[in-house]
């Protein structure tokens, strides 16, 4: 079965038609011909497709496009305002927080909605105060970052720069 939906992915509208069982990620990718968000797993455990659904972060391997006609989509692609990278974007150059780039996009997504989620005092499973926001500190983004693997191991400079750019 098909379905026509639109999208609106960094900040432009794209109407598709899709068979009903299309994923994000594949309509994203083969469709849209937006290959930022990467085709890790294909089964939501390496968070290389994290984008930024209505704001919020999304594995979008896990999502059917016919479930998100009319929402908002930012990729890593869209993240970047005037041609001025976004904090998180510069903070991965500036920390050299990555190797081979293959998960960067994904972990640059979900280190922006992290970065939202600690901001609206959202707690992770280590926050110590429930009452306000959490102190970016490396367990902290260390466990808020779980879900974006990295195969090159390249933690050691992603979570600095995460810090970073959220002010720690």
């Amino acid at each position: 079965m098909q379905a026509e939906i639109t999208l609106r992915v960094d900040g432009k509208s794209r109407r598709l038609t899709v068979d009903t069982r299309t994923s994000l990620l594949d309509a994203l990718r083969e469709r849209l011909g937006n290959t930022s968000p990467k085709k890790g797993c294909d089964h939501g455990q390496c968070g290389a497709c994290t984008v930024l659904l209505d704001g919020e972060r999304v594995l979008s391997c896990l999502a059917l496009a016919v479930a998100h006609d009319g929402a908002e989509v930012t990729t890593a692609d869209g993240l970047a305002a005037g041609g001025a990278l976004h904090p998180v974007q510069q903070a991965f150059i500036d920390y050299d927080a990555l190797q081979c780039g293959y998960c960067t996009p994904g972990q640059v997504c979900s280190a922006v909605g992290m970065l939202q989620e600690a901001g609206r005092g959202w707690p992770s499973h280590v926050t110590a105060d429930l009452t306000g926001n959490a102190e970016l500190t490396e367990a902290e983004v260390a466990e808020r970052m779980s879900g974006n693997l990295c195969r090159c191991g390249a933690y050691v400079n992603i979570v600095p720069a995460i810090r970073s750019a959220g002010g720690a």
